[in-house]
């Protein structure tokens, strides 16, 4: 069963207790770049650990691994690369800013606003289909995973320097 929010309020954990949930999250997909992504698998199961603070606060530990699918920000080829998830979170009410969680209102956690924002920010900068993907060519795109190291390497001539432009109508006789 899918779960997107959960009741804390619910569990009347004593301060010092603590429970330990294994949850699934629906996980709607991601654009990086303007590239779509998909979270796989789309329910994504997730260890959930919530224990009560003094003064009726919480702290809460989310672990989860999920595939990330789209393509390489390199090459344009498939890329798929796994991201682990450690978050971690507090709300103490009269805390201040630092101890109040944007996930947690009125002792109702959105688990799927967490899962989301924790994924995103543990994805690599760059999603890759390799870890030393070549890329592409800047000047006539050919994949640059695809030439032979040992062969001869892929080159162009360089284009001219547009600041000497000007001599090229000088004339000399």
């Amino acid at each position: 069963m899918v779960t997107d929010a959960l009741d804390l309020g619910g569990l009347r954990l004593s301060a010092g207790e603590g429970r330990s949930f294994e949850l699934t999250v629906h996980v709607e997909p991601l654009r990086l770049g303007g590239e779509p992504y998909e979270v796989r698998p789309m329910a994504v199961p997730v260890k959930l650990d919530v224990s009560r603070m003094m003064g009726n606060g919480y702290a809460l530990r989310l672990r989860l691994q999920a595939t990330l699918a789209g393509a390489c920000m390199r090459c344009l080829k498939d890329a798929s690369p796994q991201v682990e998830v450690d978050a971690r979170e507090v709300d103490r009410p009269g805390g201040g800013e630092e101890l109040s969680s944007p996930y947690l209102q009125e002792e109702a956690l959105n688990l799927a606003a967490w899962t989301r924002d924790a994924l995103v920010l543990a994805l690599p900068t760059q999603v890759l289909c390799r870890e030393d993907c070549a890329g592409l060519c800047p000047v006539c795109a050919a994949d640059l995973n695809d030439v032979d190291p040992a062969g001869p390497q892929h080159a162009h001539e360089r284009a001219p320097d547009p600041r000497w432009a000007k001599l090229k109508e000088l004339k000399l006789e």
